[in-house]
């Protein structure tokens, strides 16, 4: 027995266990099973997730930790921020390490009630951005922000709770729903321009950085040629050995292992660039002989190590807070943050992974997903994280494969094992993952083909978002930059048609413009207006069907349906696109090509027992509303 066919007997195993049947994978004969999805590749998709996540260990432990947390810091005129107090300083060291511990506890409880209760292919952690806002502006470095630390924290606990009656009541769901479709679909693109930031800058290879002229400029330099005070590279840019590493290593041959299909392309690559810098005589090791760098090798050569939640926990939560309004502040800026960064990755990682339903611009699991959430964020808090969020690099794990909360269920276990190998799992170094982000953002990026550019007042929106997310550093920001943007240039022209009684329309209002329409389909079945307002549970009380948590069989038949009438919009995209490719072609090359490309599909088959898989089989985009008309009546 060769090794095709026990991977094949494996994942057919689990497939047709109970396992397999509760989390959907393709041939365990659930009505929803997700096509493509293997045991297998949800595993691999596990690893490439975490991979890519494991530096918020690192990350995260640092910003919090800069706000001094419940140590004690005594603010003087002199020494602001208790830069000169020696026990300060040594309190927040331990506490550092205390939150590496708390970071792993948050990522591992959300992720692992997104996966088993959404079934979701997604990874939650504390999430950047939100967590630089709560240190450095709600808390202040060493406490000299809006309100105390305890108090922050409770303002995040009852931010989660809060979530959780919106979702539960289905109305984070509907105000998603509401988003315009070109904005869902310019969301998708602009996190992947985002998650290529964020490869390229200083928390992936270093290629970009400040510079003193420009608002971004080359960086990648050695330490020695870097401005003390603001990091800026003053010359040798491009010179740093480990920015070569990343991108070789780390980028082109991981494209090139993409380019032929070798499985687990985005692992191989990252464990590769990461054993090679982790010896320390080396120009390209994570430690460097500095203060620094002994303190970080020391701690990667505990291997293991449980440190305990030390000076985090519940304990630090002030309950009393909430009679102080700056804390209401505090938590009405949280709900708006997370509620539009959420939504945004949410729906674009759905959208990558190929659960949107075209018709409704709703995905499966969308209520669960949301609950989930909610409670990870309060779950969060009690350990004293800022609010979590789904993370846009589980979009690394969804291009290797992952379709179902397996995925998921690897990535929490992984964030479960850290909890003991934390100095390992902290020890990826930022340019073994940042090639994997440029890689996927690029993916992403596919997205913006199916936005409608041919109307202004859907073209314009749409930029400002992608551009928007990657700019302001923040999904949530450039996803209020859009929604305002499109509000602008769509209520005031429709304002002028209805006082003008019809005589002043925009060239393409009724023939170009996207209709709106489509977003007041229920997600569940085919209910309309206020009544797809309602969460199903509630209106399958409503109706007299007290087993809410039961799936109809009309509700298994109108996904069933949505995801054929999103195939084949997908599908019609795609001859769409084999006919122009094939207008480049003379016809003796189409069908040349053609016949290479059936020999090796039937190659693929005959050794997997299935068609191999790969990122682009997955429908990563939406149709146009127009052209799912027959759900709302409207037509372009």
């Amino acid at each position: 027995m060769g090794v095709p066919e026990l991977i094949n007997n494996l994942n057919r195993a689990v497939a047709t266990s109970p396992v397999g049947y509760y989390f959907r994978l393709d041939g365990s004969g659930h009505p929803l099973s997700r096509p493509g999805s293997r045991f297998l590749t949800e595993l691999r998709a596990g690893l490439v997730t975490f991979a890519a996540m494991a530096y918020i260990l690192s990350v995260n432990a640092s910003i919090l930790s800069s706000s001094g947390g419940p140590c004690e810091c005594a603010n003087t005129a002199d020494d602001p921020v208790c830069a000169k107090d020696a026990a300060y300083q040594q309190c927040t060291a331990v506490l550092n390490r205390d939150y590496v511990f708390a970071t792993a506890i948050s990522a591992c409880v959300g992720t692992l009630l997104m996966a088993l209760f959404a079934n979701m292919p997604l990874g939650l952690a504390p999430g950047l951005g939100v967590n630089a806002y709560f240190a450095f502006t709600i808390v202040g470095t060493a406490g000299t922000g809006i309100i105390p630390y305890s108090q922050a924290l409770s303002a995040v606990w009852l931010e989660g709770w809060i979530f959780f009656i919106l979702s539960l009541f289905g109305i984070r769901q509907w105000l998603a729903r509401l988003l315009p479709h070109s904005i869902k679909l310019s969301t998708g693109a602009g996190i992947g321009i985002f998650l290529a930031f964020i490869g390229l800058g200083p928390n992936g290879l270093g290629v970009i950085g400040g510079n003193a002229s420009d608002l971004i400029g080359l960086a990648g330099c050695p330490a020695q040629y870097e401005d003390p005070d603001t990091g800026f590279c003053l010359s040798h840019k491009l010179q740093a050995p480990t920015v070569w590493l990343g991108v070789m290593l780390g980028g082109i041959f991981t494209a090139l292992m993409l380019l032929y299909r070798v499985k687990g392309a985005f692992l191989i690559g990252i464990l590769l660039v990461s054993i090679v810098s982790w010896p320390r005589n080396t120009s390209v090791t994570l430690f460097p002989h500095t203060p620094s760098g002994d303190d970080a090798f020391n701690y990667f050569k505990q291997v293991a190590n449980w440190n305990g939640l030390g000076l985090l926990g519940p304990k630090n939560i002030d309950w009393s807070g909430y009679s102080n309004g700056k804390v209401w502040y505090a938590l009405i800026s949280f709900l708006y943050i997370d509620l539009l960064d959420t939504t945004g990755t949410l729906y674009a990682m759905a959208s990558h992974a190929g659960l949107m339903d075209a018709r409704t611009g709703d995905f499966e699991g969308s209520s669960a997903a949301y609950l989930s959430d909610a409670v990870a964020i309060s779950i969060g808090s009690l350990v004293g994280c800022s609010p979590n969020t789904a993370f846009v690099e589980s979009a690394s794990g969804i291009a290797e494969g992952g379709r179902t909360g397996l995925t998921g269920l690897v990535v929490a276990f992984m964030f479960f094992l850290s909890l003991f190998f934390a100095p390992i799992f902290a020890s990826f170094p930022s340019w073994a993952t940042g090639s994997t982000l440029v890689i996927v953002g690029s993916m992403m990026a596919s997205n913006t083909a199916q936005v409608n550019w041919s109307y202004v007042g859907d073209a314009i929106p749409a930029f400002v978002t992608i551009v928007g997310i990657p700019l302001f550093f923040n999904i949530a920001y450039g996803l209020i930059a859009g929604i305002c943007c499109y509000i602008a240039l769509n209520a005031i022209p429709w304002a002028l048609v209805k006082l003008s009684k019809g005589r002043i329309v925009p060239d393409g209002w009724d023939t170009m413009k996207e209709p709106w329409g489509a977003r007041m389909v229920s997600a569940n079945d085919d209910s309309t207006g206020i009544w797809a307002v309602l969460p199903p549970w509630m209106r399958k009380v409503m109706s007299g069907n007290y087993k809410f948590w039961q799936m109809t069989e009309d509700e298994i038949e109108f996904y069933l349906e949505g995801r054929r009438e999103t195939q084949r919009l997908a599908q019609e995209r795609q001859d769409q696109i084999e006919n122009e490719r094939n207008a480049m072609y003379g016809a003796d090359d189409v069908e040349a090509r053609a016949s290479t490309s059936s020999a090796e599909h039937a190659d693929e088959k005959h050794s997997t027992g299935s068609p191999a898989f790969s990122p682009v089989e997955v429908p990563a985009r939406l149709p146009n509303d127009a052209e799912v008309h027959h759900v709302t009546g409207t037509a372009r």
